[in-house]
């Protein structure tokens, strides 16, 4: 969002929005980009799958046919990792694009899982981010958050990326960390800790994707189309028999982040008192406690609550005069 001199209300406006500016003002990550075919092998989806002239840019499409992905040709432990995603405008509820770690192919009964999934709506309504991890097959365990964005994500493209580290996990969109897991001993294996693949897919949720599956894929609208580009695979890679981690220590593993900085941190904590609209934190009805990774902040307290007393209060929810308005609305951010 470029701010120009308009009057003073364009100008509250701007301040209001400027922690979160377009991806195209966010400085990219020095890390090296990489070509498709340096890191990265058709999963699925046949000819759904299409790369550019470049070979630096692909895009994955939804059909009545198949869904689309790609999978890294190496395993990692640790590392950043990062990818510009454009994703399907219009009506695409029913619609996952995910970006995401796995070794569920390996380990099928006590997988890791880091992931991104940019879940489709009705139009009109936005897309919506939910982030999650599973360690040691820990499904059970559900970790999740969910949060609207400060942009249209399928107007242009926006950098999304994963630090994982020995002793914490950390989400960014535009380099804003907006997700901050830190390991703590009684989180035991539950923490991801096996090496995994990075995974790029387009797939059918309808089940449960929008609305708990109220809203249904509709394919007189396909195909759904995300785009993905500036591919990051920056890590520990790990022979897959030997399980030994080759790790690069070149110059560039410099700009790798090594945390959170002050500066980051009040633009993350900014972020999830605007735009979060889920955390298993604050969840009273699946959680008496919250789980021991939990940091509480008593602003997303009282936002999630005022949203949904039921399951963030533990309360009744009131059907009066008062309304609540949706968290992903555009013009909260603005009345702020």
């Amino acid at each position: 969002m470029a701010c120009s001199y308009l009057g003073p209300c364009f100008l509250l406006i701007c301040s209001l929005l400027a922690p979160f500016v377009s991806g195209s003002q966010i400085q990219r990550t020095s890390l090296p980009i990489i070509s498709f075919d340096e890191g990265y092998t058709q999963l699925f989806g046949d000819d759904n799958l299409v790369m550019y002239r470049d070979g630096k840019r692909v895009h994955l499409s939804l059909d009545e046919r198949t869904g689309s992905g790609f999978v890294s040709q190496d395993l990692y432990l640790h590392g950043y990792f990062s990818a510009s995603i454009k994703l399907p405008a219009d009506y695409t509820a029913g619609v996952v694009v995910a970006f995401y770690m796995s070794n569920g192919d390996i380990f099928e009964k006590n997988h890791d899982e880091i992931d991104f999934e940019f879940l489709g709506n009705i139009r009109g309504k936005d897309w919506r981010i939910q982030t999650n991890i599973y360690g040691n097959g820990s499904t059970s365990a559900g970790r999740e958050e969910r949060y609207s964005l400060w942009f249209d994500p399928s107007d242009d493209f926006h950098q999304y990326s994963i630090l994982w580290t020995n002793s914490q996990i950390i989400f960014y969109v535009d380099n804003i960390p907006i997700r901050e897991v830190k390991r703590t001993e009684s989180m035991g294996a539950d923490f991801p800790s096996k090496p995994m693949s990075l995974y790029a897919t387009i797939w059918d949720g309808s089940d449960w994707a929008t609305n708990g599956g109220k809203y249904r894929v509709n394919y007189k609208y396909a195909p759904y189309v995300a785009e993905f580009s500036d591919l990051v695979l920056h890590g520990c890679a790990v022979d897959p028999v030997e399980q030994f981690p080759r790790c690069d220590n070149t110059e560039s593993s410099q700009a790798i982040p090594t945390g959170v900085t002050p500066v980051q941190r009040i633009k993350m904590e900014s972020f999830r008192a605007k735009f979060m609209t889920y955390s298993y934190c604050y969840d009273r009805v699946r959680y008496r406690a919250p789980p021991s990774e939990c940091v509480i902040n008593t602003k997303e307290a009282d936002r999630l609550k005022s949203y949904d007393p039921v399951t963030f209060g533990g309360g009744r929810r009131h059907h009066g005069k008062r309304h609540h308005r949706s968290p992903s609305s555009h013009a909260e951010v603005i009345s702020i």
